[in-house]
């Protein structure tokens, strides 16, 4: 509304200087048709002059060449005459330069040569070289005439006739005794008529400015009345009202159709305009609605509520009863969202309800009677009073449009006196304009707000609690049980040989089933039991205040209804699987999440090794192996530090497109007695027993050393642990490693897991400008596998994605995990981050890797890690 009217109207009323100005700058149109129309004779006189002189001189050169050709025709004609009369070579030379000067239009020159009769019957003479052409007609007995440049020439064969015979007896009839080469130059004839041409054109120039300055004359006289005319006009316009004095422009004759249809054009802006003007309070009116849309943090907790407030400040400025909403839900069903300013009569409600269906239906069919009809009350302490059904007709006003905009809204409306009002109708329509973009927005990042937080909590496929909540959940209930003094339990649940069934079937009969099995687990739980997933096919239960018996009743019921799971394969076939379940409780098995969850997960691995099918229920020989092993790991762990034995295993990384390794990746291994210990063994011993730091430090040390004995200079792709970041001394001791060692800062580049950033996304931040700040470079792994990657590509100096393994393996045979790996692929690229796709495990996922444009692969397709270290 400020656009369409407040601007157009401003700028007539306040701004007519500037159409004055506009005005008067016609005036100086004049001057230019004056120089135009002599510029235009000029340029037009250059233009006649150069394509006639063009065309003449075409002209006079055929012409010139046709003279030229008779005369040289003559001149042979005649030196052939002499030579039947009998004269010498140096008479009919003598001739020749006699007459010259007879030609000096087409000045001529001429050679004869003699041919081998003539040399046998007089002998050889000093001549002239004979050329190609010369030679040509010799051999042909043709004529033959071209030019070059200007010189015309014409080379003629002397044949030998019977006349001929009685001076040359040793010739033949039809033999070439001779050539004569006439040379003619045409230039001088061609000089002297362009000399004549130009003097006749030029006696011509003064007659064509004559007649341009009599037509720029005649315009100037026609377009200074017309422009005075308008001129005038303009000069009279000072307020809205003045704009009356245009009405009659359209019945004026200027004597340029150009400028009448411009002054009927003028009328009619000028009563568009007188439509359209409002007075300041109506600008002000609207500007004080509009300042309360605005958007806060807040809004998105509730979008009914940030409506409902809405309306009572719209209330503030207009009286408004009610203002309502229409959404799409899903195809032919819409919801009618009714907010009231205060509680209504029941019989205004359907009396309002009544009226805007019948409303919605006349502005669109699709509709029909598929509406429901949704009532909030912004401020229920009051009552609002009964509304007359006609009142609701003449004061509602409506926006519906044709498709849905963001949020499913597609139409938008009021009720209030306002709308009756025909100038501040207009301010209605732009409100609701805006409204309905405010509305779906609101709703829109409402429902996105929530879904995010949703989703940070469940598995998206099972919607169960996933493994980051089970944690916490984990944490929390050890807190309580412990304050209150009582047990509870912890079950792993692992599908037995869930592997065959995706590998036979597919991953999207997988998901069902894992669906479906997350369903029959939850039916044999009680009311208050958290059932999580935990990855993959394996699940984790807590149930609190149940002792050992009471997890063995609950696995037996999970036993029990595995026995009806049964899914009809795609080719037909039943499915059915099985689950190996461990338990722990406690405090009697650990009194720590981590060590609960150890021994749990021990006892389902005991269960799959007694042949699977099975509930492992710990015994005393159980709790002593578990913790046993744990204590073993602590000593191997504990000592590997000690002795500084921590050692590097490094990955290659392969450049996709070149199949160069240019990258390794270094993970952590310890050498005990019973072999080498991988990462995922010790890393959370290490964690717990505090000496993580240290453990990083000792491997990064000794793979900077074999990095410069072996002068290896791509990139080092370096883990991260979440501990790292909250400790200060980290990067200056990495940054003194690099010295030491003698390496590029610009070659390390620290990765860290997407959910770990979760949970630590202000220290990452702060972790991040150090990184960068110092020369390092900075890499998200697991990219994809949260929910925030977006935002994170946003937010951080990103170098590196690495795309989460779950999506790169499956891609392949899953269309939606191809879609997602494209998606962060072109996201990457649009960054200026380099992507890397981990778990490339076979040649068809490096293809596929390959084609998507992915810039690096990792894999044990590419290569296993390996303590050494080779470069490609």
């Amino acid at each position: 509304m400020s656009e369409k009217v407040g601007e157009k109207i401003l700028n007539i009323l306040e701004g007519m200087p500037v159409l004055r100005k506009l005005v008067s700058a016609q005036f100086r149109l004049k001057s230019f048709v004056c120089v135009a129309v002599l510029i235009a004779s000029y340029v037009s006189f250059n233009a006649t002059y150069l394509v006639l002189s063009s065309i003449y001189r075409q002209s006079f050169i055929k012409n010139a060449d046709e003279v030229s050709d008779a005369v040289s025709h003559q001149v042979f004609n005649s030196m052939v005459q002499l030579m039947e009369r009998g004269w010498t070579r140096d008479e009919m030379n003598k001739f020749i330069e006699s007459i010259k000067n007879t030609r000096a239009q087409f000045p001529y020159k001429v050679e004869i040569f003699r041919g081998e009769a003539v040399e046998r019957d007089y002998g050889m003479i000093r001549q002239l070289e004979i050329g190609r052409n010369i030679s040509d007609a010799f051999s042909s007995g043709e004529a033959i005439t071209y030019k070059a440049d200007s010189i015309v020439i014409n080379i003629y064969p002397i044949k030998a006739e019977d006349r001929c015979l009685k001076c040359h007896a040793g010739a033949r009839t039809g033999e070439v005794l001779g050539v004569m080469k006439i040379q003619q130059d045409i230039s001088p004839a061609i000089n002297e008529a362009k000399r004549k041409f130009n003097v006749f054109f030029f006696i011509l120039l003064p007659i064509s400015f004559i007649m341009a300055g009599a037509v720029a004359t005649f315009l100037n006289a026609r377009i200074k009345r017309s422009t005075m005319f308008f001129h005038n006009k303009v000069t009279e316009i000072n307020s809205v009202k003045d704009l009356t004095r245009l009405n009659n422009l359209d019945t004026v004759e200027t004597g340029f159709a150009e400028f009448n249809e411009t002054l009927s054009e003028v009328r009619e802006l000028a009563r568009k305009i007188r439509g359209l003007a409002v007075d300041k309070d109506i600008l002000e009116f609207e500007i004080k609605i509009l300042e309360k849309f605005v958007i806060t943090s807040e809004v998105v907790r509730d979008w009914k509520e940030y409506v409902s407030a809405l309306l009572l400040e719209v209330n503030k400025v207009m009286e408004a009863h009610t203002l309502f909403s229409i959404f799409k839900i899903e195809e032919d069903l819409y919801d009618l969202e009714v907010f009231w300013r205060n509680e209504p009569p029941e019989i205004t409600r359907a009396r309002f309800e009544k009226v805007v269906k019948q409303r919605i239906l006349k502005e669109n069919v699709r509709f029909k009677d598929n509406i429901k009809v949704i009532h909030n009350v912004a401020d229920p302490s009051k009552t609002l009073c009964e509304l007359k059904e006609e009142d609701i007709e003449l004061q509602t006003k409506s926006l519906i449009l044709d498709t849905p905009k963001i949020g499913g809204v597609v139409g938008i409306g009021v009720q209030s006196k306002s709308a009756v009002d025909s100038i501040r109708s207009l301010v209605v329509d732009s409100i609701l304009s805006t409204l309905i973009n405010v509305v779906g927005s609101v709703k829109a990042i409402s429902k996105f707000t929530k879904d995010l937080e949703y989703y940070a909590t469940r598995d998206p496929l099972t919607n169960l609690y996933n493994q980051r909540i089970f944690w916490e959940l984990l944490g929390y209930e050890i807190g309580r049980a412990d304050r209150y003094r009582y047990k509870f339990s912890l079950l792993v649940v692992d599908l037995d040989n869930f592997k065959n069934i995706n590998d036979s079937y597919g991953h999207a009969f997988g998901d069902k089933f894992l669906s479906e099995f997350a369903l029959n687990i939850r039916d044999a739980l009680r009311l208050g039991d958290i059932l999580s997933r935990y990855g993959g096919d394996e699940f984790v239960i807590v149930l609190p205040e149940a002792d050992e018996e009471q997890a063995f009743l609950v696995s037996s019921r999970i036993m029990e209804n595995m026995e009806k799971i049964s899914l009809m394969a795609p080719d037909g076939t039943p499915v059915r699987a099985t689950v190996s379940i461990g338990m722990a409780v406690f405090p009697d098995h650990a009194d720590n999440a981590k060590d609960l969850f150890i021994f749990a997960d021990n006892m389902m691995y005991k269960a799959k090794s007694e042949g699977k099918n099975k509930i492992a229920v710990p015994t005393e020989r159980d709790i002593l192996d578990t913790f046993k092993a744990i204590s073993e790991k602590t000593f191997a762990v504990t000592n590997a530090v000690e002795q500084r034995k921590i050692i590097p295993y490094f990955q290659p990384i392969m450049n996709a497109e070149t199949g160069d390794i240019e990258c390794y990746e270094i993970f952590s291994r310890i050498e005990t007695d019973k072999g080498v210990m991988n990462a995922a063994e010790f890393i959370e011993v290490a964690e717990k027993l505090g000496v993580i730091s240290r453990l990083d430090l000792i491997v990064l040390e000794n793979a900077f050393e074999k990095i410069k004995n072996n002068g290896y200079n791509g990139f080092l792709f370096i883990n991260l642990s979440s501990k790292s970041l909250v400790l200060n001394e980290f990067i200056p001791n990495i940054i003194r490693l690099t010295r030491k060692y003698d390496i590029d800062p610009a070659r390390i580049v620290f990765e860290i897991s997407e959910k770990d950033t979760l949970k630590n996304i202000t220290l990452l931040e702060k972790f991040v400008d150090n990184l960068k700040f110092s020369g390092f470079k900075f890499a998200i792994d697991d990219f994809g596998s949260g929910f925030s990657c977006f935002y994170y590509v946003k937010r951080f100096p990103i170098d590196f994605v690495k795309i989460a393994g779950e999506f790169i393996r499956s891609m392949t045979r899953n269309k939606k995990d191809m879609a997602i790996v494209h998606i962060m692929t072109v996201l990457a690229k649009e960054f200026n981050i380099k992507s890397i796709a981990e778990h490339v495990e076979n040649i068809d996922v490096l293809n596929s890797v390959k084609s998507l444009g992915i810039d690096y692969a990792q894999g044990y397709h590419i290569g296993l890690p390996s303590p050494d270290l080779k470069q490609k």
